[in-house]
């Protein structure tokens, strides 16, 4: 493991890079949202994921490239949720109305502190504080990111409060494995382990149906392009696929294989959801690690989570945490050739 300042925050906090290592992967870590900046397999010139060289666009630009999105991970409609008969009112930091990714300081975007390392892993560890944002209790976050020798790299999430509150984290790595973000992803063949999923409103925020992909552009449950064109429009893919109805044990999540290069990854994990996002809007001139620009498209997700939208409806797997209780989430992301 080395390590080393990669930058300052807005507030003068130093950012660190540590890189990690084991067989054919390198990973570079950034304590700036505990992302991952760079992931790199031996034999394939280009990296896995999308990050930017300077650390300035992080802050500045980034959407969560390499982040933990936290403490509840995508929209909650409103910026208002009830918790045990109270109303809360949290940061409206999309579109003047919602909350996405725990508001302008959540834990994508704040300095964490590293934990403890060693040479293929690193934990990093942060606190989001009682009232923060109108969140209720200290919630205390650690993230280890863990590179095996059969090319795996594991992600861990765990938490504890001191106050009921909400709890939803995820890993929000863009993925390209052809040419690191030169161009886009639409080529690539995605496969989910879900018969269903989760359609948006305009503000993208679950309407509280449940349903099967069978005959619709979200059928994913055998190989296909994440290219989709309807009424001559492409999809716009960003959407939770329902893999389960609550957290349970390492279960197959899903599979990207690459358009042009012969990289495979495979993703298995705890939770119950998986979003499917197609980097729709990047759009940014920040250089990428390839030294050129990302364009949309540049990357794609698919970040285990509890379903969006269970603070509005009960019958959705729950992301209440309690004291007394642990948050835990793994997810393992396995790359191969051929």
């Amino acid at each position: 493991m080395t390590s080393g300042i990669f930058g300052y925050a807005p507030d003068g906090q130093a950012v660190h890079r540590l890189t990690i290592a084991n067989g054919p992967l390198e990973a570079k870590i950034i304590t700036w949202g505990a992302a991952i900046q760079d992931l790199r397999m031996k034999g394939h010139d280009a990296p896995l994921v999308i990050g930017y060289r300077d650390f300035a666009d992080y802050p500045a630009h980034s959407p969560h490239l390499g982040a933990i999105a936290g403490r509840f991970s995508n929209r909650i409609r409103n910026a208002c949720f009830e918790l045990d008969g109270h109303i809360y009112e949290v940061e409206a930091n999309l579109k003047g109305r919602h909350n996405i990714h725990g508001g302008s300081k959540g834990l994508g975007k704040r300095v964490w502190k590293v934990a403890s390392t060693g040479p293929d892993f690193v934990t990093l560890a942060t606190m989001a504080a009682d009232g923060e944002m109108g969140f209720p209790g200290n919630l205390n976050v650690h993230c280890t990111y863990m590179l095996n020798a059969d090319s795996t790299l594991i992600v861990r999430l765990e938490a504890v409060t001191d106050r009921p509150t909400i709890c939803n984290l995820l890993h929000h790595s863009y993925f390209n494995l052809d040419d690191g973000g030169e161009s886009d992803i639409l080529d690539h063949e995605v496969k989910i382990e879900a018969d269903a999923y989760m359609p948006v409103d305009e503000d993208l925020i679950p309407d509280g149906r449940v349903l099967p992909v069978r005959g619709t552009p979200y059928d994913f449950r055998n190989f296909r392009s994440v290219r989709y064109e309807e009424n001559g429009e492409h999809i716009k893919y960003d959407n939770n696929f329902c893999l389960a109805a609550s957290r349970g044990p390492l279960r197959p999540c899903a599979s990207v294989k690459a358009a042009r290069s012969s990289i495979r990854l495979d993703i298995a994990t705890t939770e119950p959801g998986v979003q499917f996002y197609a980097g729709n809007t990047m759009g940014k001139d920040c250089i990428g690690l390839t030294g050129r620009p990302y364009g949309d498209h540049a990357g794609l997700c698919l970040e285990p989570q509890v379903w969006p939208g269970s603070l509005e409806y009960p019958y959705f797997p729950q992301a209440i945490l309690r004291p007394g209780e642990v948050y835990a989430q793994t997810s393992h992301y396995t790359f191969s050739r051929g």
